[in-house]
């Protein structure tokens, strides 16, 4: 499975920041949106990530938003994946970087975000697309002395 196939589900709805946006506009535009992230842009590049993450390390350390600007708190070189990134991959990559969110992009273009949510969601539908598939197999096996639907047509 790949990115682009979580991307086709999730739609393509992208919420950005400029880096000299104040950071107090930026939380106003997380909590009203719910979201968890935003994307930081200039002049059309990815030029960082700010997650909740960041705002709240940035408060611990320095009290209330105030008057501070996206670009001093923001991660500014988020780990990104490509549309057709490996969707094990992209797990190894969130759980090595501590990310949970990660730009997509074809080469220098955004295509979306996906989360780790986004990415446990996945892995467990596909489990359990799986289980059913196994399960379904499991109740058609013959009992022990019937003849299999092959042998049935053989004989």
């Amino acid at each position: 499975m790949k990115v682009s196939d979580i991307l086709r589900v999730k739609g393509n709805t992208l919420y950005t920041v400029t880096p000299s946006e104040t950071l107090t506009s930026a939380i106003e535009i997380m909590a009203e949106k719910d979201i968890g992230s935003l994307v930081v842009m200039e002049h059309g590049d990815l030029v960082g990530m700010l997650s909740f993450r960041e705002v709240i390390q940035a408060m611990a350390r320095q009290g209330a938003a105030g008057t501070k600007i996206v670009r001093s708190v923001m991660d500014d070189a988020p780990v990104t994946c490509t549309l057709e990134t490996d969707m094990d991959e992209v797990r190894r990559m969130m759980l090595g970087c501590h990310a949970r969110y990660m730009p997509v992009m074809d080469k220098r273009m955004l295509m979306g975000v996906i989360s780790f949510y986004d990415v446990a969601k996945t892995v467990v539908d596909s489990q359990n697309f799986e289980n059913k598939l196994l399960k379904a197999y499991i109740r058609d096996w013959p009992a022990e002395g019937e003849k299999t639907p092959d042998e049935v047509e053989k004989s």
